[in-house]
């Protein structure tokens, strides 16, 4: 009994054998890439989870500084950002923080350069748009009309159709083209829907240039 139990356990590992010999490698490979996918995808998370951690703090420092009006702050803490969280999503709004804050001091060279930066780097496509719609007013106010209109003319979501059209409006009325203004603000009224407030301010702008909407 023995023997025979002997036997068909020396037959069940020499299939074994056979088995591994035919498969083992073809299961091992499979076992690594899927092993190895998963361990890389948590280091991933973590390594996103690490980075938007680290951009957040920077955030934060860039917030404190722009409210203390530390010119010297807000230049280093932006700066560590800029160069260290570059393409995440803090960083781009830390731009259009400085950038406002530039703004209403009037330090439009520093308002300027922040909002490029977030334009040419923001890797989400709605603050590249708010900072290219920002940027053409504070172009707009340097009297840059050409400069303002190409960046106005950059490529952009839908979503911000009729803002872009009503920029347009208004460098065109102040590089004294009213009619091209006109057609810029009625095309920013249609691309705004019905019983939205923006609405009124393009019509007023209408209303200003003549324009009967009635």
């Amino acid at each position: 009994m023995a023997t025979h139990l002997d036997l068909e356990e020396q037959e069940q590992i020499d299939q074994l054998k056979h088995f591994w010999n035919k498969w083992g490698t073809l299961i091992t490979t499979v076992l690594v890439i899927v092993l190895g996918g998963f361990a890389a995808w948590n280091g991933y998370q973590y390594w996103q989870n690490r980075q938007a951690s680290q951009a957040s703090a920077l955030s934060s420092a860039v917030e404190s500084a722009v409210n203390s009006g530390d010119k010297t702050r807000i230049d280093q803490a932006f700066g560590d950002l800029r160069s260290n969280y570059g393409s995440t999503v803090q960083a781009a709004h830390a731009g259009l923080l400085v950038a406002k804050a530039a703004g209403d001091k009037g330090q439009m060279d520093d308002a300027k350069a922040a909002l490029t930066w977030v334009a040419d780097n923001a890797s989400d496509e709605g603050l590249k748009a708010t900072a290219r719609v920002r940027l053409a007013a504070v172009l707009l106010n340097s009297q840059a009309y050409d400069e303002a209109l190409k960046v106005l003319g950059t490529k952009m979501p839908t979503e911000f159709d009729a803002v872009v059209a009503d920029h347009k409006g208004d460098v065109y009325l102040a590089k004294g083209d009213k009619a091209q203004a006109i057609e810029s603000y009625k095309a920013a009224l249609q691309k705004t829907e019905p019983g939205v407030e923006y609405r009124n301010v393009i019509s007023v702008k209408l209303n200003a240039l003549g324009e009967d909407l009635k």
